[in-house]
């Protein structure tokens, strides 16, 4: 006999005063814990333990923030804001450690893993890189006269292994570069504008989201097709695969207020509310226990993977 699993109850993260806009975990860090970091349209990102309880709010920005992210040990974080500047941040003391200005909203940032370099992108339409160790550089001299772009806002930009460089645009084309010699090695082309593109790094899969395509392509791609694409019923804003068992993902939504759990093979399993507000962004944890959400609203919602499981700030809470 089939009995219904217990429903997720969502742990509300508040603190924001405006939509949340991106959201990015921490890989799992030496003491088996990790952290959050959000972006917000209060110019406000903030980091978070695992547990969701707040540690601190990186206060600079004069504008909307778009993009937010921690570096692999995650002493350092990124940001790309409406003021026209990416920031980078030390997450230990909160202070800001560089300002790099642009010409344009920056919508997206993504640190190297040794946090040397910062790969930006947004309404320039183009993808720049910085040396955070020389902040006053001029990042097309950087760029040894070669221009990373697109023909449309870049909407994501991810960095993956030492030195390659993926970026994604309005323009519907994702774009490997070698950030070595600023050389574009590969391009992919969606039908139409790339709504977000995560990296998945447990997994080595971008999850792409375009029109009501959600796509699961292999991060250093050997010249094949996109590995999975599905299409689903309506158009996700954002979407994240289980980082273990990669046997489902999860979708935010501008179009309603819920967010869905699909199988892997696009069937929709569950259709969760919480939120008031269409929710714009998705994230799992890095160890697939739980995935958080990201509103209009204004809120953060925490949601087990596992309804029921003793985990985290859901320790005892729940009864077995």
């Amino acid at each position: 006999m089939s009995h219904f699993p217990p429903k997720s109850t969502p742990l509300v993260a508040p603190g924001h005063t405006r939509p949340v806009t991106h959201l990015s975990f921490s890989p799992i860090l030496d003491d088996s814990s990790y952290l959050l970091i959000s972006s917000c349209k209060d110019g406000n990102p903030m980091l978070r333990e695992w547990t969701g309880d707040w540690i601190g709010t990186f206060l600079g920005h004069k504008g909307a923030v778009w993009s937010s992210k921690l570096s692999l040990d995650s002493s350092r974080a990124a940001s790309g804001s409406a003021d026209f500047t990416a920031k980078v941040w030390d997450t230990f003391s909160g202070k800001q450690l560089h300002s790099f200005p642009h010409n344009h909203i920056v919508r997206t940032v993504a640190l190297s893993p040794t946090s040397q370099h910062l790969l930006t992108g947004g309404q320039e339409k183009k993808v720049r890189i910085f040396d955070v160790g020389r902040p006053d550089a001029d990042p097309d001299f950087l760029l040894d006269g070669g221009t990373l772009s697109h023909d449309g806002m870049v909407k994501s930009v991810v960095w993956v292994g030492d030195h390659t460089g993926i970026s994604a645009g309005e323009d519907g084309y994702i774009k490997w570069w070698d950030l070595r010699s600023r050389t574009l090695t590969t391009k992919l082309n969606f039908p139409q504008a790339i709504t977000s593109m995560e990296y998945s790094a447990p997994t080595q899969r971008l999850v792409v989201c375009s029109g009501k395509t959600v796509a699961f392509i292999p991060a250093l791609p050997t010249g094949t097709v996109p590995a999975h694409t599905l299409n689903l019923a309506y158009t996700p804003s954002s979407a994240s695969i289980h980082p273990v068992l990669q046997d489902r993902f999860v979708t935010g939504n501008s179009g309603d207020e819920w967010v869905r759990v699909h199988g892997i093979d696009g069937e929709e399993k569950e259709v969760l509310k919480g939120h008031h507000g269409p929710v714009h962004c998705v994230e799992f944890s890095p160890d697939g226990e739980m995935y958080a959400s990201g509103s209009e609203d204004g809120t953060i919602r925490l949601w087990q993977t596992t309804p029921g499981k003793s985990y985290g700030l859901w320790q005892g809470q729940n009864g077995s």
